[in-house]
């Protein structure tokens, strides 16, 4: 709990950075995971009895660190759910992905499905059974060799989408061992949440946060990453 860092709180919502390799919550893993930390947090902090009412609005990937907001009650949650489903809730991921990317904007449709055997998403036909549709917009911010930063908006916020799409157009993400291949180094996967913007559940305000990739991840030290975050951050 002590390790939690809290981007902002109120009694409606509470605003964390996930670290990366951190599950959104508790798997067979049986690993510390962010909604019973958060729920600890608040049970500890407020001297709550009992299990504090803490609801799980959106995941990120185990790999994917950035920003979660969690609701502090049942109608936060709903409200939350409602911006989700209408689009209003707005998740901007940076990554650092490998090769040639096809053009510097595009959009990304694919229809993916969970191989529950192995743990893998994968690109289906469209008329598979269980395949869901995955679309994403990204934009190429800065080009160093065979490193580009990208902005990733998603459209659908499928499992694994943005590592699986990047890679069936052969740029998988810097250290995505188990989309980009063998001879991708092992290390942290360039993948981060770093931009995510909702429209207060109560007051009505629209509200942004940002944070940013740990600076171990070191393909992000290419590249100026404040510049690109103070540039879109209002976007």
């Amino acid at each position: 709990m002590e390790d939690l860092e809290v981007l902002y709180e109120d009694n409606q919502v509470i605003v964390v950075k996930k670290p990366q390799n951190v599950p959104s919550q508790a798997d067979e893993s049986g690993d510390p995971d962010m909604l019973t930390m958060v729920k600890e947090y608040v049970k500890v902090k407020y001297n709550k009895p009992g299990e504090a009412f803490i609801g799980l609005v959106h995941r990120l990937d185990r790999p994917t660190g950035g920003i979660m907001v969690f609701a502090r009650n049942s109608k936060a949650a709903s409200r939350l759910g409602e911006q989700i489903q209408n689009g209003e809730f707005e998740k901007t991921y940076f990554a650092v992905v490998k090769g040639n990317l096809p053009a510097s904007h595009g959009i990304l449709v694919n229809y993916l499905k969970k191989d529950e055997k192995d743990n893998m998403v994968k690109i289906v036909p469209q008329s598979s059974e269980g395949a869901k549709k995955a679309e994403l917009e990204y934009y190429l911010l800065e080009k160093k060799g065979e490193f580009n930063l990208v902005q990733v908006k998603l459209k659908t916020g499928r499992g694994h989408q943005i590592r699986v799409q990047f890679a069936n157009i052969k740029c998988p993400v810097f250290g995505d061992q188990k989309y980009g291949g063998k001879d991708m180094p092992k290390a942290n996967i360039n993948l981060f949440a770093t931009i995510l913007k909702f429209t207060h559940p109560t007051n009505k305000n629209r509200l942004t946060f940002r944070c940013f990739p740990p600076e171990d991840l070191n393909a992000w030290n290419k590249f100026n990453l404040e510049k690109y975050l103070n540039l879109n951050i209002n976007n």
